[in-house]
């Protein structure tokens, strides 16, 4: 995918389509987008087989500022974990089901050259 120009929230909204539609063509099923509550929102919430994945995706137009991975800190990992907590008691139906949380970096490439994606299955579990 090449991405338009556009704000920040554009460009996101972009580098989530784009990793949605990646984990689709992986086979997983997705079950909310942006979802929100009070704690905070998850991106992109799959099915993986019978896993229910919480995906988070960054996106960056350059490393100067540091690269999407490394945006991911305690900080923002303790707001995703409270928000699948809410996730999982609001829709009980997945609550049985295992659950890990994935990382999805996109890094915006200037030009007509497609992004790059980088995901990191179970990025949690270090």
């Amino acid at each position: 995918m090449i991405f338009r120009r556009g704000n920040a929230q554009e460009l996101g909204r972009q580098a989530e389509s784009l990793a949605c539609e990646h984990l689709q063509g992986q086979g997983m099923r997705l079950l909310a987008r942006n979802w929100r509550c009070r704690r905070g929102e998850l991106d992109l919430v799959m099915l993986d087989g019978d896993t229910v994945v919480f995906v988070e995706v960054r996106c960056r137009r350059h490393e100067a500022w540091g690269g999407a991975l490394e945006s991911v800190d305690a900080r923002k990992r303790q707001r995703l974990t409270a928000a699948a907590e809410h996730f999982l008691q609001q829709e009980a139906r997945w609550s049985r089901h295992p659950c890990r949380f994935d990382v999805i970096a996109v890094q915006h490439s200037a030009g007509d050259s497609p992004a790059q994606l980088n995901w990191i299955s179970n990025a949690f579990d270090t």
